[in-house]
């Protein structure tokens, strides 16, 4: 399905979009992948490394809806990956949140329903369930968003959906790097809470989850991995073991706004979830403006349900951990020694 079609990727030059293009590019699936993004330094950098003719660039914002309208027409397909990230960034300038991760959204699935996209998956994140901050705020808006606009869609024409999914491991500002370079600098590896568990993602697993949600996609759903996790003492342990050091753990108590366990889903959507494979597919409410469906009538079996989070999802322990971490171009390269690892930016 993806043979002479044009796919265009939001925010391509990012550690997604690379491992997008990675995997594609020298295959004959796609006959031109777009890469929009608005850091002309990064898209330089991209097609250099990526030296093919089928990878086109087009710089914008997605806050511009005209640099959009440009770049989707007569597209196929789009991967919507371009967000605010970064937490503090948000929650300091939650305006800019508001404008990147909401309006901007709004603008490419605005460009896409005028010019007949196929499918449009938007990228999500756990932060999105039960946000406590402004970067999962402007995504739970942006989820809604998606949603919203996919009640109005012919199916035949175009299909809205999205996935969410937790932060991808060794990714800037996570723990990984940090301990990495703790551990080569002698230094003591720094734990907030030793119970403290997290969802153990690879970008490749980000990647498979948005081509699942692609072919599997109806309006509105979203898609969430089945993801393993594990507490920060075994990851800490586990890296230990591979670099084989010896640095002391300590334990310096947790940050502000810092949860205990990451929520992929929430306890009311798993109520309607269901279980595809290795997948949770999360169908939209199609509840229509009969307020008594919001006000006086309820869903008694939501009692009944727990979210899936890091805390009761599969656990792994030490071993499990660095089997899962040896998939990682950083540890590969410093553990076996390998020099042809790709090290996306993020």
């Amino acid at each position: 399905m993806f043979q002479n079609k044009i796919l265009l990727i939001t925010g391509g030059t990012g550690s997604f979009g690379n491992a997008v293009l990675n995997r594609f590019v020298n295959t004959d699936h796609f006959k031109e992948i777009r890469i929009f993004s608005r850091d002309e330094k990064k898209q330089d950098d991209l097609r250099k490394r990526i030296n093919n003719p089928k990878v086109k660039f087009y710089i914008g914002d997605v806050r511009d809806y005209a640099g959009v309208d440009a770049a989707v027409k007569g597209v196929d397909y789009i991967f919507h990956a371009a967000a605010l990230k970064q937490v503090p960034s948000c929650e300091f300038f939650p305006l800019e949140a508001v404008k990147t991760n909401i309006l901007g959204t709004d603008n490419v699935l605005a460009a896409a329903e005028k010019y007949g996209v196929k499918r449009t998956v938007v990228l999500s994140t756990d932060k999105a369930a039960y946000p406590i901050n402004a970067m999962g705020m402007s995504k739970a808006l942006m989820e809604k968003v998606m949603v919203a606009k996919s009640r109005n869609l012919d199916d035949s024409l175009s299909i809205f959906c999205g996935t969410r999914y937790g932060n991808v491991m060794a990714s800037r500002g996570s723990v990984i790097p940090l301990f990495i370079e703790q551990i080569k600098a002698g230094k003591p590896l720094t734990i907030t809470d030793p119970n403290m568990t997290r969802f153990m993602m690879t970008l490749e697993d980000a990647v498979d989850l948005v081509l699942f949600a692609f072919g599997n996609g109806r309006q509105g759903d979203i898609f969430v991995q089945k993801s393993p996790a594990a507490t920060v003492e075994t990851l800490a342990k586990a890296l230990l073991e591979l670099y084989g050091a010896k640095n002391e753990i300590r334990i310096i108590g947790t940050r502000h706004g810092e949860k205990l366990y990451e929520t992929l889903v929430n306890r009311e959507d798993m109520v309607k979830a269901s279980d595809v494979s290795n997948y949770y597919r999360i169908p939209a409410d199609n509840r229509d403006l009969n307020y008594e469906q919001f006000f006086s009538e309820g869903e008694v079996k939501v009692s009944s349900f727990d979210e899936y989070n890091s805390h009761n999802t599969t656990r792994l322990d030490v071993e499990g951990m660095k089997a899962l971490l040896m998939k990682l171009p950083v540890i590969r390269r410093d553990i076996l020694g390998e020099t042809n690892v790709v090290q996306y930016p993020d």
